[in-house]
C-alpha cells in the first residue's frame, strides 16, 4: 500500500447529514463599561457618514443620546436623531422612521434605547432597504435584501434584541405583535456599556431582567438547543438568580449592572440560535392586545409553562434549577423542574410582578383570541412539548 504523505486520518462522514447542526448568527460585540465611547468607531468601520440614530424620549432625558452623538461627532459623524416611537413599536411608527431616514440621506442606522427601539431600528433597517411595509416580512427568512448596516446599543439588561436575528412590532389592525427572524436582522456590531443601565426605573430594570431569563430559560429547553447556546442560556440563568434582585435593592452596584448587562448579551446569544417557546409566543399576544411591558408578561406566563414543558421534559430543567440556586441532588427530574418554576416565580413576585394575567387586563373572554393568534406565532415551533389549541388555552386559563 502506498501511503500519501502529508494526509491526515479524517473520521468517517455520517451515515446520515440531517444533523443535528446548529447555525450560530452573532454580531461583533463590545461590552465594557464606558463601551458607548466606541460606539462612533464602531459606526466608522461599516463606512458610516450620516448615521441615523433611532432612540426614545426615556434615553434622551436620560443624556445618552447627546452623549452618543458626542462620540460621533468625535469621529467625524453628524447625526440625524429619531425618536417618533413608543414602547412595544407599531407598523406606523416604523414606516415613518423608515421615511425619515431616507428623507435624511442617511447610510448607517444606530439604535439606542431598550429592546423597542432596537427592534425599531431594525425594522426600519428593514424596510429602507427592501421596501413594502414591515408587516410583509412578518415571519422566517423573509427578508431577501441586506440591510444598512447597523450598530446597537443597548439602555436596557433584558432584550438580547442588540445581538439577535428577531424584531418584534405591533401589528395595530390585528392588535398582535408580529415576529420578524432571519439572519438579515443580526446587527453588524453591538455595544453593550453597562453604565447605560444606571437609570433605567426599578420596573424597566424588573421587567427586562425577567425577560432576559424567559430567554436563558427557553433557549435552554428549544428544541433546536445545541452546545454553544446551551452554555450561554445557562450562564445567564446564573447571573440573573444572582445578581437581579440587587441592581433594585443596590442600584448603584456597578457589579450587579454589569453581570446583568451580561447576562442580557449571553441570553440574547443563546436564544438567536436555539429561538424560544410558548412563553414567548403567547406573551405576543398579550403585549399586541394590551400593549402590556413584555418582560412582565413573560414573568407570569413562564413558570406556568416551565411546568407544561417539563412533564415531558423534566430533566432538562435539572441544570436550569441548578442555575437558578436549587439544590437539586435528592431529588427527580420532575422535582426539580418543579422547584425551577417556583424559583421563577418567587423572583417575579419579589420584582412586583403581578401574580396572574387578570391583573393585567387580561380577561376570560380574550382567552380565544389569544389562544388562535400563539398558535401561529414562530417561537411555538420550537417549544420542546407540541402545545395544541385546547393546551395554549388551558395555559391562559391556568395563568389568569
Amino acid at each position: 500500500m502506498t501511503a500519501v504523505l502529508g494526509s491526515p486520518h479524517r473520521p468517517p462522514a455520517p451515515a446520515s447529514a440531517a444533523g443535528p447542526f446548529s447555525k450560530y448568527l452573532v454580531p461583533e460585540v463590545v461590552f465594557g463599561w464606558g463601551a458607548l465611547s466606541e460606539a462612533g468607531h464602531a459606526a466608522r468601520r461599516l463606512g458610516a457618514r450620516r448615521p441615523f440614530v433611532v432612540t426614545d424620549d426615556g434615553v434622551a432625558a436620560a443624556g445618552w443620546a447627546d452623549e452618543l452623538t458626542g462620540h460621533l461627532a468625535a469621529v467625524g459623524l453628524t447625526g440625524t436623531v429619531w425618536q417618533g416611537m413608543t414602547p412595544n413599536p407599531k407598523d406606523h411608527e416604523v414606516a415613518a422612521g423608515a421615511r425619515a431616514y431616507a428623507d435624511s440621506g442617511c447610510d448607517v442606522v444606530v439604535g439606542l434605547g431598550g429592546g423597542s427601539v432596537i427592534d425599531a431600528a431594525k425594522s426600519i433597517a428593514v424596510v429602507a432597504s427592501n421596501g413594502g411595509a414591515i408587516l410583509d416580512y412578518e415571519g422566517v427568512d423573509r427578508v431577501a435584501l441586506a440591510l444598512p448596516p447597523t450598530v446597537m446599543c443597548p439602555t436596557t439588561a433584558g432584550t438580547g434584541a442588540d445581538v439577535s436575528q428577531f424584531a418584534v412590532v405591533t401589528d395595530t389592525a390585528r392588535r398582535v405583535k408580529a415576529t420578524l427572524i432571519g439572519r438579515a436582522l443580526v446587527p453588524d456590531i453591538s455595544v453593550t456599556d453597562p453604565r447605560l443601565l444606571t437609570t433605567m426605573p426599578d420596573d424597566l430594570a424588573a421587567a427586562t431582567g425577567l425577560d432576559a431569563l424567559t430567554h436563558a430559560v427557553e433557549a435552554y429547553v428549544s428544541r433546536a438547543h445545541g452546545p454553544l447556546s446551551d452554555v450561554h442560556a445557562l450562564h445567564a440563568v446564573e447571573l440573573i438568580a444572582a445578581h437581579l434582585r440587587r441592581t433594585l435593592t443596590h442600584p448603584d452596584d456597578e457589579a450587579a449592572r454589569t453581570a446583568m448587562a451580561q447576562a442580557s448579551l449571553e441570553a440574547g446569544l443563546a436564544f438567536t440560535t436555539a429561538i424560544l417557546g410558548a412563553t414567548h409566543a403567547m406573551s405576543h399576544q398579550v403585549g399586541g392586545l394590551l400593549d402590556l411591558p413584555h418582560g412582565v408578561v413573560n414573568g407570569v406566563l413562564l413558570p406556568h409553562v416551565m411546568r407544561f414543558n417539563a412533564r415531558t421534559t423534566a430533566e432538562r430543567f435539572v441544570p436550569v434549577a441548578r442555575a437558578l440556586g436549587v439544590d437539586t441532588r435528592r431529588m427527580s427530574a420532575a422535582a426539580a423542574a418543579d422547584a425551577a418554576a417556583d424559583a421563577v416565580a418567587a423572583l417575579a413576585a419579589d420584582l412586583g410582578c403581578p401574580a396572574g394575567l387578570a391583573e393585567l387586563g387580561v380577561r376570560p373572554a380574550d382567552v380565544d383570541t389569544l389562544t388562535t393568534t400563539t398558535l401561529a406565532d414562530a417561537c411555538l415551533s420550537t417549544n420542546p412539548r407540541d402545545a395544541g389549541a385546547a393546551d395554549v388555552s388551558d395555559l391562559f386559563r391556568v395563568a389568569m
